[in-house]
């Protein structure tokens, strides 16, 4: 039932927008979308299970981001702007983005272990809510080497300094999470460690 499942989800985000995590409960969710709760319980399990699985939307859903202003039309130093934009961006509009970023988990907020939890459903997505969540580091590495490997194209060329580059930017964009600058500062501040074109 993926219409459910989305349903959910965004009742139990729309949830969380209004109170912590503590105080959501899985009646006034199901309730919220329309849904039985026993459905509910049968897509997710458990409460932690339905955050779990908010957390990986949420990471799911900023990767998604990344590959799209990836995919946008512009030079090396533009793309790898724009990505540092909407890193900041992202982790601006999402509580949960901000954590799996920083790893700085608020009281408000489910805090799932990073690491895979036992998993009994039969919901794949459920199962795959139940894997390994990633860390701030892994979220580093993933949006670099994706940046690194759309930027390169498919030419076999020496990598290294585009890596190096893609990853300064994602950590500056890190650093922008945690002390935001004043409004359009986060590209001021990307163009200026990036000067010229980042060779493929």
């Amino acid at each position: 039932m993926p219409g459910a499942r989305e349903s959910l989800l965004d009742a139990a985000g729309a949830a969380l927008a209004r109170r912590p995590w503590s105080a959501v409960r899985m009646v006034d969710v199901a309730a919220s979308a329309g849904v039985s709760r026993q459905t509910l319980y049968n897509e997710f399990g458990s409460k932690e299970g339905l955050g779990r699985a908010l957390v990986r939307r949420e990471a799911d859903g900023f990767l998604a981001g990344v590959e799209r202003v990836l995919a946008g039309a512009g030079d090396p130093r533009e793309q790898l702007t724009a990505t540092a934009e909407w890193t900041t961006s992202a982790a601006r509009r999402s509580a949960l983005v901000r954590a799996l970023l920083t790893g700085c988990w608020e009281p408000r907020l489910p805090a799932p272990a990073l690491a895979a939890v036992p998993s009994t459903s039969v919901v794949p997505a459920q199962r795959r809510a139940d894997g390994p969540l990633p860390s701030p580091g892994e979220l580093v590495v993933l949006v670099r080497d994706r940046a690194a490997a759309t930027l390169s194209g498919s030419a076999p060329a020496e990598t290294t300094d585009l890596s190096r580059a893609c990853e300064l930017v994602v950590r500056l964009a890190l650093s922008c999470v945690t002390a935001p600058p004043a409004e359009g500062r986060v590209a001021d501040l990307v163009r200026t460690v990036l000067p010229g074109r980042p060779a493929p």
